[in-house]
């Protein structure tokens, strides 16, 4: 009972299963989203937009969040077909193209090109910046070293 058996009828299982599991584990850890997104590094609003099926998240965010919450690599079991859910979504390849036992992205995929005059979009967009930011920042040897000095002898 602990999870929903995916239905290959319904091409967005994955993704439901995902944001359930996610918000299962958090609400029985005791965790609100400011804190999970504390932990894991990414902001609340991406945790909510992930949990409500407004965003897909991504790898390194189903990652984070089974360490986190010690699923048991549940999410990031998922993640694979969540991926192929979200590339049939934006349309960049043909339906479920990506389903393969084993697939493994090679990054993120790019995001979707989103209407400048649409709110909604500028969030999204804002969020993932703070998201890359806060990657970056956290790279090892990345501290103390101004960008400009990376490439120099």
């Amino acid at each position: 009972m602990d999870r929903t058996p995916a239905s290959n009828a319904d091409p967005a299982a994955a993704s439901r299963q995902f944001r359930a599991e996610l918000r299962r584990w958090r609400t029985r850890r005791g965790l609100t989203q400011r804190t999970l997104a504390e932990r894991v590094r990414f902001s609340r609003e991406t945790v909510a937009a992930v949990e409500s099926g407004r965003r897909f998240g991504s790898q390194e965010f189903a990652v984070r969040c089974d360490e986190v919450l010690a699923t048991g690599g549940r999410l990031a079991d998922l993640w694979p077909r969540v991926a192929a859910e979200q590339l049939a979504a934006d349309g960049r390849r043909g339906p479920r193209s990506a389903e393969v036992a084993g697939w493994e992205p090679a990054g993120p995929p790019p995001a979707p090109r989103r209407d400048p005059r649409d709110p909604q979009a500028v969030v999204a967009a804002i969020d993932e910046l703070r998201e890359l930011i806060g990657q970056v920042l956290a790279q090892p040897g990345s501290e103390g070293q101004p960008p400009s000095a990376a490439g120099r002898h």
